[in-house]
This record gives C-alpha cells, sequence and structure tokens, in this order.
C-alpha cells in the first residue's frame, strides 16, 4: 500500500517558509518500518488541489494532507476535499464542541468570559466544517481536530500540531503494516568513477537480486572530499548481503577504488 504526502501553501513555493514535513514524515514512518512512496507541494490554488486530490481518492493510497484547513481566505483544503468527493460541507458536532471548549479555555486563560456568539468565535467554528462523513484526527495541542476520509488524513500547516496529529494516525490506523517487511541498506563510496561505467554493474544486480534495489547518489565533492559516487544496495536483508557483497567483489574486480562512507 502506497503512501503519499501533500504539503498545501503559496508560502513553501515562494519560498517564505522551508518545508519541514517532508523530511518528519520520511522520519516517522521510516521509524515504524515504513517507506513515503511520492509527495507533492502544491500552492493554495483550489481547482488545482481538488484535481490533485480526484486523482489520489482515486489512487487507494494512504496520503496525509498538510495546511490549508484554517479559517482563513486562503484555506482552502476544507472546501477543495467536498468538492473533489462531490459532497456537502457540513458541521461536525463533536469538532464545533472541541472549538467552543478552546475559545472558554483561552477566556479563561485571558481572565475574560468567552462570547461564544461573537463573530470572531462563530468564524472559527469554519475550522469544524468538512465534507460529509469525515472522521476527526485530534490535535493534542489546541484540541481542534483535523478530519479524515478514504485514507486520506489532513492536518493543520504548523509543524507542532501535524506531527504528534500523523503519528496518531500512524499508530491508531496503521500499526498491521510497522516493520511488515525486513529491510537492510549498505552502500560504498567509490571514487572518480563514470556512473555510466557502473551501471552495468547495477542493472545485473538487480536482475539477479528480485527483491533488491540498487541505488548510485554522484558527488562532485567539496574542500574535503573527493568526487565520488555512493553506491548502495536495499531491500530484503539476505538479498541485500549477497548483493552486497557481489557488487564490493565486481568493484574490485574492476579495480575501481571505494571505500565505506
Amino acid at each position: 500500500m502506497a503512501i503519499g504526502l501533500i504539503i498545501i501553501g503559496d508560502e513553501i513555493l515562494s519560498g517564505r517558509r522551508v518545508d519541514q514535513h517532508f523530511s518528519k514524515v520520511v522520519q516517522l514512518l521510516a521509524a515504524r518500518g515504513m517507506k513515503l512512496d511520492w509527495a507533492e507541494i502544491l500552492g493554495d490554488e483550489p481547482p488545482r488541489i481538488v484535481a490533485t486530490l480526484k486523482r489520489t481518492f482515486a489512487s487507494g493510497d494512504i496520503v496525509f494532507c498538510c495546511g490549508g484547513i484554517g479559517a482563513t481566505p486562503d484555506d482552502h483544503t476544507r472546501q477543495a476535499v467536498a468538492d473533489a468527493l462531490g459532497l456537502p460541507l457540513v458541521l461536525h458536532e463533536q469538532g464545533k464542541r472541541n472549538i467552543e471548549q478552546r475559545i472558554v479555555q483561552m477566556g479563561e486563560e485571558a481572565g475574560q468570559p468567552a462570547d461564544l456568539n461573537s463573530p470572531e468565535n462563530l468564524h472559527r467554528l469554519k475550522m469544524a466544517e468538512f465534507a460529509q462523513g469525515a472522521d476527526l484526527i485530534p490535535n493534542p495541542y489546541n484540541n481542534i481536530a483535523g478530519f479524515s476520509l478514504h485514507q486520506h488524513y489532513f492536518v493543520p500547516g504548523f509543524p507542532v500540531m501535524a506531527w504528534p496529529m500523523i503519528e496518531w494516525v500512524l499508530d491508531n490506523k496503521y500499526a498491521n503494516l510497522f516493520n511488515r517487511e525486513p529491510h537492510l541498506e549498505q552502500s560504498v563510496l567509490v571514487y572518480e568513477a563514470a556512473e555510466s561505467s557502473l551501471t552495468p554493474l547495477m542493472v545485473a544486480l538487480e536482475k539477479q537480486y528480485t527483491r533488491v534495489k540498487v541505488f548510485s547518489l554522484p558527488s562532485v565533492g567539496d574542500a574535503n572530499t573527493r568526487r565520488h559516487i555512493e553506491l548502495g544496495v536495499k531491500g530484503e536483508p539476505a538479498q541485500t548481503l549477497e548483493a552486497f557483497q557481489q557488487l564490493r567483489d565486481e568493484l574490485t574486480r574492476l579495480g575501481v577504488e571505494f571505500a565505506a562512507p
């Protein structure tokens, strides 16, 4: 089952903010023996968000989506989900109660009674409007929930909220997928070699070891490191060990200089 990540926000594409979600989601998945299969970054453009979601809903993938679920004019994700699925936006009653509890709590902390019917607080309830049939994702930071539909999980863009919410989804929805496939990765640094000269070896290893992938990561080097290629194998542990030994033997036969990374 493939896992995808969608990151939404003009501020990422413009460079005003640097995305932190990609590396963190990779880390959260890896800690559970899982991996990210694809990722996309979208701006705050409703037609493109809707088109992307139509495609990903049809894929059957597990998808995490960060950003765009607030209540400001540039938050389009909630409506886009409804449009992509052809469903109405409805006020989620538990989501509404969560927001009202948060409003009351904020009033108490400020020493002022909260008016739940003020225009500002009524507008906040938009954050509990989800496509019909959505389930809540608890938000331990401020109790304003995210939501899920069809193996898609929508969380805020703020890392302090998004990351524990994604962890909650993984631990409560997909524990059966944790560490399902044992995985091993091994590599060497190959110095001053052309990638094209190593390609036949890479092709031969993948053909012989069907549960192993070969990877090649070239580097032009820097003041402290010579030009090199990190060449390695990853996959099912037993086959990976065999493939890695064969890789080292073939590099030695070719007279190529290599060392451990």
